[in-house]
């Protein structure tokens, strides 16, 4: 045999070798596949949340490592206090058990609330001391690290635990800026904070549940020691991240993941409004089926909101935040049930035409501030541009940074204090709902707002001296959240990243 002989051999094996793992992939990235999985996936948690009726569903976003300032979650805690605690799903592609969300960035932030809770709100000598990890009966406040079994290990467990009590008073520090027992604050949170950390009248403690476990935990409806955070890891542990099922799918761990690679522009909204019919269709013919749904949605998208966009609570909802392809067209002169006229800009990379907004049912407010000398990239100079929607152009990469300072804002701005100053909202979007629509939003806060939330008038001299910090906080807690409620007709969204 001589040596080209010993290279075609090489090359037969290494193409041998690599089949299965090019069939193992495009059997993961199958759309048939796919939505069969997520189907199964939904029918475990559904089983999950008869079990505990009472606990409301949410959708686990975390990082691995660490307790994140900018998202701490303390809304959640009044999810717990209303309704004894919650249950928390995420899944793993990666051929694990449980996610590291699950199994890591959960049990820290049950830990570090349940210490900041403890630090915040001293407890009597007999509610105070820690349990040492075993919950003390109800009689001791719990701030100890609790992981799954066989999950973490020992060392790793160990070096998160000891970051605990820094994690804890950083969080305390962030609400608590001045003093921890400020006489202002009631001892839970800052004149410019929009977290508050209420005093829990028990602390927090992981329980998990995977679709192997045996026997659910017992959570007594009496008598608790703890707030339960129910962590479900919603897809099966599969080694090979394929396998099998007698029903004509390769079940794929972790489905609902990267669904733009294999969804066909397939959403969640889709496909529960079509799911009977989408799980019926023969695989040869699913493909059509979900290119012609999403082109009907489309088309539908264009008169309907998608999504309605997302509101800055802290300042009575006066400036909203939306992505393009969830606003309707024509742009409608208020939110639906509400009768309080609402304004938009528009940033996009897109040149987009204006199209003339509704005129109709509720009232329109003719506001100033649209800049007719534009740079030349900017939509709002065509003339049939309304008077309460501003179109503007951003280009792409360093070109946008830059017009993004000296075109979109300087137009912006203007607009957003003549609107406000009328009564009427603003919503602004972009492309992705998170860049350019924060930014500006983000420059109207710190311009036009004080830190308790007040529009400030026009000439008002508290403009000139308004700190960025409470601007901040409001947009980061406006934009994406760790985590979401979801109802059971959303759980598609919670077997992954779905929903945000």
């Amino acid at each position: 045999m001589n040596k080209n002989d010993d290279d075609g051999d090489g090359a037969c094996q290494q193409l041998t070798a690599e089949a299965p793992l090019s069939h193992i992939r495009k059997e993961s990235l199958d759309v048939y596949n796919r939505v069969h999985s997520i189907a199964e996936d939904v029918l475990f948690i559904t089983a999950t949340s008869r079990v505990y009726p009472d606990l409301p569903i949410l959708h686990g976003h975390f990082n691995n490592w660490g307790f994140n300032l900018r998202r701490p979650n303390l809304h959640l805690l009044s999810i717990v206090t209303e309704h004894n605690g919650f249950i928390i799903v995420d899944s793993t592609r990666a051929g694990k058990r449980i996610p590291d969300a699950l199994s890591k960035t959960v049990p820290i932030w049950c830990a570090v609330i349940n210490r900041a809770i403890k630090t915040a709100f001293p407890k009597p000598p007999d509610a105070h001391g820690d349990s040492g990890g075993d919950g003390d009966g109800g009689r001791g406040w719990d701030t100890a690290l609790y992981t799954p079994p066989g999950v973490v290990s020992a060392q790793e467990h160990s070096q998160i635990d000891a970051r605990l009590d820094g994690w804890a008073a950083s969080l305390l520090v962030s609400l608590l800026p001045i003093s921890p027992f400020h006489p202002h604050t009631g001892g839970g949170v800052s004149p410019i904070s929009s977290y508050v950390l209420p005093n829990l009248e028990r602390p927090l403690r992981p329980l998990w549940i995977t679709p192997s476990t045996s026997a659910y935990p017992h959570i007594p409806q009496e008598g608790r020691a703890f707030f339960p955070v129910v962590c479900v890891s919603a897809s099966k542990q599969i080694q090979e991240g394929v396998e099998r099922r007698s029903n004509g799918f390769s079940y794929v761990q972790g489905s609902g993941d990267d669904h733009e690679l294999w969804g066909l522009g397939l959403t969640p909204d889709i496909f529960w409004k079509h799911k009977d019919k989408i799980l019926n269709t023969d695989r040869s013919k699913l493909k059509d089926l979900v290119t012609a749904l999403v082109a009907e949605r489309s088309t539908q998208a264009r008169t309907e909101w998608t999504t309605l966009p997302t509101p800055i609570t802290k300042i009575r909802e006066k400036l909203l935040i939306s992505t393009i392809s969830d606003l309707p067209f024509p742009l409608p002169p208020c939110l639906p049930h509400s009768q309080e006229g609402i304004a938009y800009i528009i940033i996009s990379e897109q040149h987009v035409h204006p199209p003339q907004p509704q005129s109709e049912p509720c009232k329109q407010v003719e506001g100033e501030g649209e800049n007719d000398e534009g740079d030349g990239e900017t939509e709002n100079e065509q003339p049939t541009q309304p008077r309460d929607v501003l179109y503007l152009h951003l280009a792409k990469g360093k070109r946008g940074q830059m017009q993004f300072l000296s075109s979109v804002l300087p137009q912006s701005i203007p607009f957003i204090d003549a609107h406000l100053s009328k009564g009427t909202r603003v919503c602004v979007g972009c492309d992705n709902g998170k860049d350019a629509s924060v930014g500006v939003a983000l420059t109207a806060l710190q311009m036009l707002f004080n830190d308790q939330g007040a529009f400030l008038l026009p000439g008002s001299k508290e403009r000139e001296t308004q700190g960025a910090c409470a601007s901040v906080i409001w947009c980061v807690e406006t934009g994406r959240r760790a985590l979401e409620v979801t109802t059971e007709t959303q759980l598609m969204l919670a077997v992954d990243c779905w929903v945000v």
